[in-house]
C-alpha cells in the first residue's frame, strides 16, 4: 500500500491594499526557496499568485473584508497549490481583450501558466476561492515540519530568536488600536517576540516541538 502524499501549506490574510500583491509573493517566494523549487516553477508560482491576488483586489467587497490566501506543495507528485479567497459576489471569467486592450489579460495569463485552475465555492463564509495548480518537479518541502500561524504558537514550544532556540514560556494575544491582531511570546531567555498573528511560522512536528519564526513579509496581515 502507498503512503499519501505528504502535505506542506501555508495560509494567511491580506489586507485589501494593493501593498498585498507584494505581500503574498515575498511569502510564496520564501516557502519556494524552503522547498527548493526551481526558477522556471518559482517564476510562474509568482506571477499566477500575483495575478490571483490581485483579481481578488479588485473584486467589489466590504472594506473590512480581508483576502485570504493558502500555498500547499504536495511531495510526491510535484505540485504546487495556490488559493486566493475573497468575500465577493460572481465568477472570473476568462476575457479575450482586442489587441489595444491594455486590461482584461490577468486570467488568460492564469489559463497559460496553471496545469489547471478553477473557482470553487467558500465553505464557511461568503464569497468565492479562485485557485491554480501548477506542476512542480523536484520540489522538496523539509519533511517533519509545517506552516502554522504565530497565533497557534503555545507554550513548550522552543523557537529560535537571536540565532538560538529559546523555549516559549507563555503567549498572549493583543490588538492594535486600529483593530488588528498580534500576538507577545514570552522567553525564557531574551526580550519577548511581538508578531503579527498571521505571520508564518514553521513548527518541527517530529521530536522536540521547535518552532522557527519566519519573517517573510512586513505589514498588517491577520490569521486564517
Amino acid at each position: 500500500m502507498s503512503e499519501p502524499s505528504a502535505r506542506h501549506e501555508v495560509s494567511f490574510r491580506l489586507l485589501r491594499s494593493r501593498s498585498s500583491v507584494s505581500r503574498a509573493r515575498a511569502v510564496l517566494r520564501a516557502k519556494l526557496g524552503e522547498w527548493r523549487a526551481g526558477q522556471v516553477v518559482a517564476e510562474a508560482g509568482e506571477l499566477l499568485l500575483s495575478e490571483l491576488v490581485t483579481n481578488a483586489l479588485r473584486v467589489p467587497a466590504p472594506g473590512d473584508r480581508m483576502v485570504g490566501v493558502r500555498i500547499e506543495c504536495r511531495e510526491r507528485g510535484g505540485l504546487l497549490r495556490l488559493e486566493v479567497s475573497d468575500a465577493g459576489e460572481g465568477r472570473p471569467v476568462v476575457r479575450r481583450p482586442g489587441e489595444l486592450e491594455t486590461a482584461g489579460r490577468g486570467l488568460l495569463l492564469v489559463e497559460a501558466l496553471a496545469h489547471r485552475w478553477g473557482v470553487d465555492e467558500r465553505q464557511a463564509g461568503i464569497g468565492k476561492t479562485v485557485w491554480a495548480e501548477v506542476l512542480a518537479p523536484g520540489v522538496v518541502p523539509v519533511s517533519g515540519e509545517e506552516d502554522v500561524a504565530a497565533v497557534t504558537v503555545r507554550a513548550g514550544q522552543s523557537v529560535r530568536a537571536g540565532g538560538a532556540w529559546r523555549t516559549v514560556r507563555s503567549t498572549r494575544s493583543e490588538r492594535y488600536a486600529s483593530g488588528g491582531l498580534f500576538v507577545v511570546i514570552d522567553l525564557d531567555e531574551g526580550p519577548a517576540l511581538r508578531l503579527q498573528a498571521g505571520e508564518a511560522v514553521t513548527v518541527r512536528t517530529g521530536g522536540v516541538g521547535a518552532v522557527d519564526v519566519r519573517r517573510p513579509a512586513a505589514g498588517p496581515v491577520s490569521p486564517s
